[in-house]
């Protein structure tokens, strides 16, 4: 299934998109990746439905930090324009996870090498400029190596990567690895998430709505949202509400703010 998402009049972006569409190895990248985390590991997806979603929130985060005045790294930077940043969040939401192709353990790691030549190739016929297209898979590479949990971030594209991949936390698609099937505080507190929604903040240009159908939910907040949100640019620049609505069992809380 391709990747679709508003390019809004971003001919490159469009362009990469084309490219990343019919790119045979980087989807079998994907499929290796899932086989090692979902059949081999018992984790959740981390293939092409993942990278899917990741990249219309990146981007829709992205947009938001723009409409709100927050200027993005390249352009402070390098002199950019947004549209490239675009072009950054996208291909490392498309390769931020290639890693777990070779193994789940440090797969930020391995994911770079994969991901240094799969920007280069994807970048090629879309910028002829040679410094820019290094600017740009610089750049990619960091936000991949800066998507794990604990790295610090030095970007706000690669800010927008992590919090990005931590919102794909819906009914069951935790990011905290967990054993599928089993009963503990992983599995029940991935089940609580409803729905994630994204909106312009009354103080702050990002607004997060959770919705959870019980408070186990606040695992996933406090565990890994929470910790990727201050590891990532994106803390200023975030309000997050959490409500539990329709819980059958002992209302623990009203709401959780950040």
């Amino acid at each position: 299934m391709p990747i679709n998402l508003p390019t809004r009049h971003n001919e490159r972006l469009a362009r990469v998109v084309e490219i990343v569409n019919t790119d045979r190895e980087l989807h079998t990248l994907w499929k290796c990746a899932n086989v090692n985390a979902v059949d081999r590991s018992g984790i959740t997806d981390h293939g092409e439905v993942h990278i899917r979603i990741v990249a219309n929130i990146a981007l829709r985060l992205l947009r938001l930090l723009d409409d709100g005045g927050v200027a993005m790294s390249v352009v402070a930077n390098h002199g950019l324009t947004v549209k490239e940043a675009e072009i950054i969040v996208f291909l490392g939401a498309c390769f931020h996870d290639l890693g777990i192709s070779i193994h789940r353990n440090h797969h930020e790691s391995y994911s770079l090498f994969l991901a240094d030549r799969k920007a280069r190739e994807t970048l090629e016929p879309v910028i002829d400029d040679i410094e820019e297209r290094t600017i740009l898979t610089s750049e990619i590479l960091h936000a991949v190596a800066a998507h794990r949990a604990d790295e610090t971030c030095l970007t706000t594209e690669a800010g927008i990567l992590k919090v990005a991949d931590a919102l794909d936390m819906t009914k069951g698609r935790s990011r905290i690895p967990f054993e599928a099937g089993s009963m503990n505080i992983h599995s029940v507190s991935a089940a609580a998430i409803d729905q994630v929604r994204l909106s312009k903040g009354e103080h702050k240009p990002i607004h997060i709505e959770v919705t959870m159908n019980n408070s186990a939910g606040i695992f996933q907040l406090d565990e890994l949202l929470k910790r990727k949100i201050r590891m990532s640019t994106l803390m200023p620049h975030v309000e997050l509400v959490a409500k539990v609505e329709g819980e059958t069992d002992k209302r623990l809380l009203e709401i959780y703010s950040l």
